[in-house]
């Protein structure tokens, strides 16, 4: 164990909820235990709010909206988050074993994201008054112009597989555009929300800009989901659950983003630079034991290079090696007890498919919620672990004969998050850009290292609206058009 580890991971108390300038409990008093997932042992216990800690909450929001917060120049918002960039950087290892410890994800995982994390604050940082309007050409006699504005109150519903990443690229570009933010992150695994909330107060956020309040996603969730009060809700979670979160919001004719789920396709030609290809094969499909929303957990093969991809995949998944997160192997465990339940269910249904490769557990406890690394080979397109997301670490092997064929299987899905492409060949690669059904393409490589400029969104039941970069700046603000008759 590294010893920049401390022996008790808590810098602060994970029972309170941050509403305004006052750190309190639920106003029930209820709090709910948090769950260490490598062990099963009790990590925390959370408030456990409900609504009428979001309306509370709201409340702060709008009176930072119509103070101090409301009033401060785009330029001094982006100074804020980079501060708040620096302060994430300066307690790096502190956050990143809060996450690995709350979710399960391995150290070096946890790290990246706390990285990622920091870029977040500093792009969005820099990108606060960078955001423009237009002179548009008109009538003789007028000045027309465009104004990009706050939507207001923006509410945050972030789940328990990312949660620093998902909070940076939702909270973090609310916040340049000046809304204020009421965060309701998951009950499974919310400690670096609430060690972010201490890190932005710290850098100078205005009290009421952030505000997070833990719950269940039954009570707190659905309640900012629909709260009169909130102009804007960003959702990443189930597409069940984004379902709801949209009829919610629909009832206020309130804007929604919704990132849900993928079931997402690497295609590989025969052509395809297999040495290149390979890590990113594998990582895509194992990366946080599976439990990512772009997990590409379908693998195409062109059928010449198929027995080669097999073996190789197959080899590399007989060396992950699964234990606890703080023992930084390449898998943890899943974040709970009841999600290895729903992996296995979706294992139970593969008895009829052939097992390639599995990994391996070292020094595992029996309380923890871990499930192997499974490589299925031969899938038949329509079999429902082709189909149907998973979230966990099980990839499908699929071969295909030719582009029409592998354009078919890809788009075979409801859902069209993330897609790549592994061709030397440059008019196939624009071919299949255009034709694969998903909100990024990847050509030669998957996930372009993060990608914090990156717009981000998917379609079909994959949601709608774009996180990340420019376009999510565009996403939580409002155009006004301005039209002045001058003679």
């Amino acid at each position: 164990m590294p010893d920049t580890i401390r022996p008790d991971p808590l810098w602060f108390d994970a029972s309170l909820c941050l509403i305004g300038s006052d750190w309190r409990p639920a106003a029930s008093g209820e709090t709910m235990d948090l769950l260490n997932p490598s062990d099963g042992s009790l990590l925390a216990r959370i408030a456990a709010g409900d609504a009428e800690d979001i309306d509370r909450a709201v409340m702060a929001a709008q009176q930072a909206r119509d103070g101090d917060w409301g009033r401060m120049t785009a330029t001094e918002r982006g100074r804020i988050l980079t501060r708040i960039g620096q302060a994430v950087e300066a307690r790096a290892e502190d956050l990143a074993l809060l996450e690995a410890l709350d979710v399960g994800k391995p150290l070096t995982q946890a790290r990246a994201d706390v990285t990622a994390l920091a870029r977040y604050m500093e792009f969005y940082g820099g990108a606060a008054d960078k955001i423009t309007g237009e002179t548009l050409p008109y009538l003789d006699g007028y000045t027309v112009y465009t104004l990009r504005e706050p939507h207001g109150v923006a509410g945050h519903i972030v789940p328990w597989n990312y949660p620093m990443q998902i909070i940076g690229r939702s909270v973090g570009a609310a916040l340049a555009m000046g809304n204020a933010c009421v965060l309701k992150p998951a009950e499974e695994a919310c400690l670096t929300a609430l060690a972010f909330a201490h890190l932005c107060r710290d850098a100078g956020l205005p009290a009421g800009a952030l505000n997070v309040v833990p719950g269940r996603g039954a009570q707190a969730g659905a309640a900012l989901a629909g709260h009169g009060g909130v102009q804007h809700v960003s959702f990443t979670g189930s597409v069940a659950t984004g379902a709801l979160v949209q009829q919610a919001a629909g009832r206020n004719v309130v804007p929604v983003t919704l990132e849900l789920g993928g079931k997402s396709p690497q295609v590989v030609f025969n052509d395809a630079d297999l040495d290149a290809a390979l890590p990113f094969l594998v990582n895509a499909g194992i990366q946080n034991a599976g439990q990512t929303c772009s997990a590409s957990s379908r693998i195409l093969v062109q059928n010449s290079l198929y027995d080669a991809v097999l073996a190789r995949m197959s080899a590399a998944y007989e060396a992950l090696s699964v234990g606890p997160a703080l023992d930084d192997r390449r898998v943890g465990p899943l974040i709970s007890a009841r999600q290895k339940t729903i992996v296995e269910g979706f294992l139970d249904r593969a008895s009829d498919l052939a097992v390639a490769a599995r990994g391996h557990l070292v020094d595992a406890p029996e309380t923890g919620a871990y499930v192997l690394p499974t490589l299925l080979r031969d899938v038949p397109p329509e079999h429902p672990l082709a189909r149907d997301e998973i979230f966990g670490p099980v990839q499908v092997l699929i071969p295909f004969t030719d582009e029409a064929e592998a354009i078919r299987i890809a788009n075979g899905t409801d859902y069209g998050l993330v897609a790549s492409v592994w061709t030397e060949n440059g008019a196939r690669q624009m071919r299949m850009a255009k034709a694969l059904r998903a909100g990024q393409v990847f050509v030669n490589n998957y996930g372009a290292g993060g990608g914090v400029e990156l717009p981000f969104g998917g379609v079909g039941k994959s949601g709608h609206g774009r996180e990340k970069g420019f376009e999510a700046l565009y996403g939580f603000s409002q155009l006004k058009t301005v039209a002045a008759r001058h003679g």
